[in-house]
């Protein structure tokens, strides 16, 4: 009997030191509220607490510059803070490029992608735009006359209106695109007519599309996607097809031992069912890729972006 308590107690103890050495993480989304970086450090928020991954998870707003602000400040204040981890993608990737950001995502510790979205374009309810062929014809009468209302400059916003723009054979550097430093601020720009268009992902949008609100003219798939309702840029008549996806890294100057703790936290995180559930409410796509395939996949994903915004005159 003596022996089994000790045991019990020895494992009640050994419980206690993991509950106690679970990481409090600080999710950085280097955004305002409401966009999809903050749509997405919430929601793994709420799945690191909700499946007791964590104890405690805070997440910390940082706006400006395309994404920019917030990474070199999570780059200059959080080194070899294995708690700090911060959200990222291709809309950084864009936004580093344009910027000439001198921080870049090669100073961070990535650890996996997470999901993707594809990019949906909408104009208010009473819009006289009824459709993709009636943004091009606008388009096409007056480039300068379509403004675009999205998130940051260069990022994947940017590039597929610049890749639409392009698709018909208008000059891509006419676009009069507008960018917003987070989702709550375009949604509100689109809502109230100060924009003629409004392009993002689809997450951003669905809420006041399903109530009437804002009208979906296409959705930058290659194929119908179950749950929206709505054509493809494809079918619209615009050739173009792009996939917004989000990353989470982790801070510069931390051990392997600690990457691999918070790579086994994440991975926990994505398998979970509270963390499908909340992806497949978003209409996110679950694109996980972890480890070197991963950080391949970043290195390839930055070469292309940089040769698109070439193509479409963001960058020189």
């Amino acid at each position: 009997m003596r022996h089994f308590i000790a045991a019990a107690l020895a494992a009640g103890s050994l419980l206690v030191a993991s509950q106690a050495f679970a990481a409090d993480y600080k999710i950085m989304a280097p955004a305002a509220p409401g966009g999809g970086w903050d749509q997405t450090a919430r929601t793994m928020q709420a799945a690191l607490q909700d499946e007791e991954i964590s104890p405690s998870v805070q997440v910390i707003n940082v706006p400006g510059a395309g994404d920019t602000i917030g990474l070199a400040q999570f780059v200059n204040q959080s080194s070899g803070d294995a708690d700090a981890l911060i959200v990222g993608g291709y809309v950084m990737v864009g936004a580093i490029l344009t910027n000439g950001s001198p921080v870049t995502l090669d100073q961070v510790t990535p650890i996996a992608r997470l999901t993707g979205e594809f990019e949906a374009i909408v104009v208010p309810a009473n819009s006289d735009i009824k459709d993709m062929a009636g943004l091009v014809a606008k388009l096409k009468e007056n480039p300068g006359g379509v403004s675009w209302g999205g998130g940051s400059a260069g990022g994947t916003d940017h590039i597929t209106a610049g890749l639409v723009a392009k698709a018909v054979g208008v000059d891509p550097t006419k676009v009069n695109y507008i960018a917003f430093s987070g989702g709550g601020e375009a949604l509100a720009a689109i809502l109230g007519g100060q924009v003629t268009v409004g392009i993002s992902g689809y997450s951003e949008f669905s809420a006041q599309i399903a109530a009437g609100q804002l009208r979906l003219l296409g959705i930058s798939s290659d194929e119908k996607v179950a749950g929206i309702e709505g054509p493809t840029f494809k079918e619209g008549g615009v050739d173009v097809a792009i996939q917004n996806w989000r990353m989470v890294a982790a801070a510069p100057g931390i051990s392997d031992e600690q990457k691999a703790a918070i790579s086994a936290d994440v991975e926990k995180m994505v398998k979970s069912e509270s963390w499908k559930k909340a992806v497949a409410d978003k209409g996110w796509a679950d694109t996980y890729l972890a480890g070197d395939e991963f950080v391949a996949q970043l290195k390839e994903d930055t070469a292309a972006t940089e040769s698109i915004l070439k193509d479409i005159g963001l960058v020189k």
